[in-house]
């Protein structure tokens, strides 16, 4: 009977790229809706900032997101090239290297020798790769995909407050708009935790938690501000 299993390592790059991009957009445009029209502004002005803040936001988490993992992939490159010239320079070493590892992990010498020396054969770099310097296909950093998931779910993480601004009675934008945010980002949390194999109620309450801080903060100081303005 085949044995088939179901990781979620796989998943870790695009996952949090795209939790982080998503509840980003919804908590800070959200932030600065409510704060915005705490301080009394009109409709237009509420919109704007809205609108404003999502296309800033989606740019700067692309540009932060591809800088970011840009040098993670620099940095994995740079230590796959030494791990290559060493291999063909000294190769007895690595596969002894190899081999420690291996020991350290709980086999015996002879057997960690044997692994070794089979897994360099077949492909020496990759094994190093994996066993060494803890780099995979899976794991591998992705700029351009990183940056596109950051951009694009916090675009629509943006887009859902600045809706709710935009169709809410002005008296009652920055409720709804708390309401609402709090209600997507507890559900991102949960999908997000229970997709990586932990308690979607951990992960929903923990995000909206500290959205509504965030929210609450900001809708003080647009009131102040907006109170001192007036």
């Amino acid at each position: 009977m085949q044995h088939s299993e179901r990781h979620r390592s796989g998943r870790i790059g695009w996952l949090r790229a795209a939790v982080l991009g998503a509840d980003d957009g919804i908590l800070s445009t959200a932030s600065l809706v409510v704060g915005v029209a705490a301080a009394g502004s009109t409709r237009h002005q509420i919109a704007l900032a809205g609108v404003a803040g999502l296309v800033a936001g989606a740019l700067s988490m692309a540009a932060g997101e591809y800088v970011s993992v840009s040098s993670q992939a620099d940095t994995e490159k740079a230590d796959l090239t030494t791990e290559r010239r060493e291999l063909a320079t000294q190769r007895p070493a690595e596969e002894k290297e190899l081999a420690d590892i291996y020991v350290q992990r709980g086999l015996d010498p002879e057997l960690a020798r044997t692994v070794a020396v089979q897994l360099m054969a077949h492909d020496a770099l990759a094994a190093h790769a994996r066993d060494e310097l803890g780099i995979t296909e899976q794991m591998t950093a992705r700029p351009l995909q990183a940056a596109a998931a950051s951009a694009a779910t916090f675009a629509i993480g943006a887009a859902l407050p600045l809706l709710v601004a935009i169709l809410a009675p002005l008296n009652q934008i920055s409720l709804m708009v708390s309401g609402a945010s709090l209600v997507c980002l507890a559900t991102l949390g949960a999908l997000a935790a229970r997709t990586g194999g932990a308690s979607p109620w951990l992960g929903g309450g923990r995000v909206a938690f500290w959205g509504a801080i965030a929210m609450a903060v900001t809708a003080i100081i647009g009131k102040l501000f907006g109170t001192a303005i007036s």
